[in-house]
C-alpha cells in the first residue's frame, strides 16, 4: 500500500462527508467552522505539544533561487513558462557569491529552487552546484523538480540531506485544470515523490498544500494524512508541513478560496495537534507582524532575509518586476529575524546538522 491507496478512500467526498468516514474524527473536528470557537483551547494545546517535542527553538534557512526555467503552465505562479519573463540560471562563480554571502548572515541551511526544468537545471548541475554549497552550509535541501528514487539516491549522495515538495493541492479535479501542459501535470508522479525521497534515504521531507487553490479544509486533511503517512512508514526521517497561502505573481492569479488569518491560525494549530512530531514551516509570503503571533502555536522552521528572484541575495541580476516567482511579505533581515526571536525568548538554530 502507498499513500495514493489511502488517498482513494477520501477522494470523492467532501469535507463535510469527511466526519462521517474513517478514524479522523478529531483532525477533521478540529479543521471545521465549528471548531472556532474552542481556538483558545486549541492554542494551548498546541502550544504546549511544540515546547515538549521542539522546545523553544526555530530553525532559521534561506531560500536561494538558480534557476526560473520551466517547462510547466501552472497557471498560479510566476515561472509560467508562458509568462514573459527574464530568465536566468546562475553560472558556478555567481553561486559562489551567493553562497559566500548568505553563509556571512551565519545561516548554515539553505534550500536551493528552481524552475521545474530538467534540461535547464540538469541533475549533473544540480551536483556541481551542491559541490560548491556545501563548503559553505551543513544542510542543504531542495525544491526542484520530481524525481525518480536512483536519482534522489544520487543527489543524496552528493549532499543533499533535505526535500521540500508541494503537492500544491490533493484535488486531483482542481490539479488537472491549474496545471495546463508540462511534466507537472503528472498528478500522481509527484505525489510518490516524497516517498521516493525517504526510500532512497532523504533525512528530511517537508510536504505542503498551497492554500487557496482548492478547498484548503479537505487539501489539510489529506495533507496531515500524507504526512501521518511517511512518519508511520519512514521514521528515520524528519517530516515536516508547510502551509503557504497564495501570493500575487506576474499572471495576478486570483485564487478562487480566501483563506483569512483566523483560518490559517486555525490550520496551523490543527495540524500541530494532529502531528505533534512534525516540524512546521511558516514562510516569508505572510507578514512580520502575522508570523510573530503565530510564533507560539506550532511553528518550528522559518524562512529569513528571502528573495524569490534567481539571484536575489546581493547579485540583482532580474530587476525587473515581473521576474519574482511570488512577491514576499515579511522582507525583514537574517539579523532582525534574530532580533526578534531572541525578544520573545526563542533560539534561533543556525546550525543542527553536519553532513558526514
Amino acid at each position: 500500500m502507498n499513500f495514493y491507496d489511502i488517498y482513494l478512500k477520501y477522494r470523492d467526498l467532501s469535507f463535510d462527508e469527511l466526519s462521517h468516514v474513517g478514524p479522523y474524527k478529531q483532525f477533521i473536528w478540529s479543521l471545521s467552522k465549528e471548531a472556532r470557537n474552542d481556538l483558545e483551547y486549541m492554542a494551548k494545546t498546541a502550544h504546549d505539544l511544540t515546547l515538549k517535542f521542539f522546545g523553544k527553538t526555530i530553525q532559521l534557512y534561506t531560500p536561494m533561487y538558480l534557476s526560473n526555467y520551466c517547462e510547466n503552465q501552472c497557471i498560479y505562479c510566476g515561472f509560467n513558462s508562458k509568462n514573459n519573463i527574464e530568465r536566468k540560471k546562475l553560472t558556478f562563480d555567481e553561486i559562489e557569491k551567493e553562497a559566500q554571502f548568505i553563509s556571512s548572515l551565519g545561516l548554515k541551511h539553505i534550500l536551493i529552487l528552481t524552475g521545474e526544468s530538467k534540461s535547464q537545471s540538469s541533475l549533473n548541475y544540480l551536483k556541481d552546484c551542491i559541490k560548491i554549497l556545501k563548503k559553505y552550509f551543513t544542510l542543504i535541501s531542495i525544491e526542484i523538480y520530481p524525481l525518480m528514487e536512483d536519482e534522489y539516491i544520487e543527489i543524496i549522495s552528493n549532499g543533499v540531506d533535505g526535500l521540500t515538495i508541494y503537492q500544491e493541492t490533493y484535488s486531483e479535479i482542481a490539479y488537472d485544470k491549474l496545471h495546463l501542459s508540462g511534466p507537472k501535470k503528472d498528478y500522481r508522479f509527484r505525489l510518490d515523490a516524497p516517498e521516493r525521497a525517504a526510500k532512497a534515504g532523504m533525512r528530511n521531507v517537508n510536504i505542503g498544500t498551497l492554500l487557496g487553490l482548492s478547498d484548503f479544509r479537505k487539501d489539510v486533511f489529506l495533507l496531515g494524512l500524507h504526512a501521518e503517512y511517511l512518519q508511520d512508514k519512514f521514521p528515520q526521517v524528519e517530516v515536516s508541513v508547510s502551509v503557504p497561502r497564495i501570493r500575487n505573481q506576474v499572471a495576478s492569479f486570483k485564487p478562487q478560496y480566501n483563506v483569512t488569518d483566523a483560518d490559517l491560525v486555525q490550520i496551523i494549530l490543527a495540524l500541530r495537534i494532529f502531528l505533534p512530531r512534525a516540524g512546521i514551516t511558516l514562510s516569508t509570503r505572510e507578514n512580520a507582524n502575522l508570523r510573530d503571533n503565530l510564533l507560539p502555536l506550532g511553528i518550528t522552521r522559518m524562512s529569513a532575509g528571502s528573495t524569490t528572484r534567481v539571484g536575489g541575495h546581493i547579485l540583482q541580476y532580474l530587476r525587473c518586476d515581473n521576474s519574482f516567482q511570488f512577491e514576499i511579505e515579511d522582507k525583514r533581515t537574517v539579523a532582525q529575524m534574530k532580533a526578534m526571536l531572541e525578544s520573545k525568548g526563542y533560539q534561533p538554530i543556525f546550525k543542527d546538522w553536519v553532513h558526514i
